[in-house]
């Protein structure tokens, strides 16, 4: 049998080959860790239905998580039992964590007007393509300049939550901003290439066939880090 460290690098492993998101990854990880620290780090070959229902009704009745940080756990367990120890689970018979039933809160456009006029520089281009483009906030940060298509209109997100590329909508309010921004990115991606800097992560399978492809203008992130 496998050690837990062993088992949990396992997983990490299968859940990258599956292409499952970073923070689903970290997420995942941390509720295989819990449940084996509840279980009195018992191995979770040794675990089966049983404990897996006490664990899922033990966040709901003690802990009251939501019914959200639930299901996660759940697809956590699930995901071990399933795709890493090649063991089937029974129907669970667990006590649900209520479902709270809120009105979602969706702000005017006055509101939204108000809001960004408090911010800027790239910290207000970042918020009105959210807000313009629809995009989420990690989204956002991982457009690269080959991803814009200014003169179409068009922004192509990329990796998105769900796996599923898709072409939303640049605002034509934006066309000008985001011309300066690039002019400034410009100069300073000119810059980094002058100093021999690194280039940009990539992913994986392409960092291996295009070696030199994160040095390229085309990769460059729109909103890049401050920082290495």
């Amino acid at each position: 049998m496998e050690n837990q460290r062993d088992l949990f690098v396992m997983a990490r492993d299968k859940m990258r080959t599956r292409h499952l998101a970073l923070r689903t990854e970290q997420a995942y990880l941390q509720w295989l860790r819990r449940f084996v620290l509840f279980h009195g780090r018992r191995h979770p070959r040794e675990l089966g239905a049983s404990e897996v229902e006490q664990f899922l009704s033990h966040l709901a009745v003690h802990r009251k998580v939501s019914a959200a940080t639930q299901n996660q756990a759940m697809q956590a367990l699930l995901f071990l039992y399933r795709h890493v120890l090649k063991m089937q689970l029974p129907w669970l018979n667990i006590t649900r964590a209520s479902q709270p039933k809120h009105l979602p809160v969706v702000l005017t456009r006055s509101e939204v007007r108000a809001l960004l006029s408090q911010l800027h520089g790239t910290t207000w281009l970042v918020a009105s393509l959210l807000y313009g483009s629809g995009l989420r906030l990690n989204e956002a940060l991982r457009i690269r300049v080959k991803d814009l298509a200014l003169e179409r209109g068009e922004l192509i997100v990329r990796e998105p939550k769900g796996g599923r590329d898709r072409v939303t909508m640049l605002p034509a309010l934006l066309e000008a901003q985001l011309r300066a921004h690039l002019a400034r990115l410009r100069a300073w991606y000119e810059e980094e290439r002058r100093r021999n800097q690194p280039g940009v992560s990539l992913p994986p399978a392409l960092a291996r066939k295009y070696p030199r492809a994160g040095a390229q203008w085309g990769w460059q992130y729109l909103f890049p880090s401050a920082a290495l």
